[in-house]
């Protein structure tokens, strides 16, 4: 098994004065994914959860849609490969034509043609109290042991109302919602009621991936763009940044969040 960080040696420099010491570095793994035997992309993650990763990678875009659509699947973690045969053939021909966009690089800072066909309007009517939300975030935050170690890590997380269920981190922002999603399709688990935790900005790449999750509320510490706004209005999703503390800012639907058990908050 591949390790997530690795410790170098290095020069600190504080106050004036240096000081010669370790530091925990992010491990950045690439993994070349070969559906029935052609490639089909590359991707620079964190070498743990691959098979989770390569699950919701695919589903993401419009490869498989359960976890029975593979008919094999094997990780060489030594070279960097995932081998996945399908049970449909996949046509390649649209996932040449890549959009770069603005995150995480060459290796995953684009958008598949698929987009348009896998994003949906999110239906579900989830809602929960804006102190809930502020709850959840604050033990999403203090499960970052990761980020702690390292600075270097994204993270995400599926939370119901009662609490954070599952918790993935990458360096790749669209790998840490993979991972999650590849979790849930692996494990056939229920999308109803359960929100998106999220530690990086809420761009148009990361508010597309969480509708094809089927997942219509996102909570981020982070900041919107202003796509990502049009878009979360667009498919129905609730769209919360700056969640830290005792306050955050409602850019969409506000109509999934509560005051009272019976009072609907309407910020539109």
């Amino acid at each position: 098994m591949k390790r997530e960080t690795r410790h170098i040696s290095m020069i600190k420099y504080e106050d004036g004065k240096i000081t010669h010491t370790d530091d925990e570095i992010a491990e950045e793994y690439p993994l070349t994914i070969m559906v029935n035997d052609e490639e089909f992309a590359t991707m620079v993650c964190t070498p743990d959860h691959l098979e989770e990763l390569v699950i919701g990678f695919l589903a993401s875009e419009g490869v498989i849609r359960h976890v029975d659509d593979i008919l094999s699947m094997h990780i060489d973690k030594g070279r960097g490969y995932a081998y996945i045969t399908t049970h449909k053939q996949v046509n390649s021909t649209s996932s040449n034509k890549r959009w770069i966009g603005s995150c995480c690089g060459m290796s995953r800072a684009f958008y598949f043609q698929t987009d348009a066909k896998q994003a949906k309007t999110v239906m579900d009517d989830f809602k929960v109290k804006p102190e809930d939300c502020l709850n959840l975030m604050k033990a999403f935050q203090e499960r970052a042991s990761m980020f702690k170690k390292t600075g270097a890590v994204h993270q995400a997380a599926i939370a119901s109302r009662e609490g954070i269920e599952l918790i993935f981190h990458d360096i790749g922002r669209h790998n840490a919602l993979d991972k999650l999603n590849g979790f849930m399709i692996k494990n056939k688990i229920s999308r109803k009621e359960k929100m998106v935790i999220f530690s990086g900005r809420i761009s148009s790449e990361i508010l597309i991936k969480v509708s094809k999750m089927r997942l219509g509320f996102l909570l981020s510490k982070s900041a919107p763009t202003d796509l990502a706004i049009e878009l979360a209005d667009d498919l129905n999703i609730t769209a919360i940044g700056f969640a830290r503390g005792n306050r955050m800012n409602i850019y969409t639907h506000s109509n999934r969040l509560l005051i009272e058990e019976s009072t609907e908050l309407d910020l539109n």
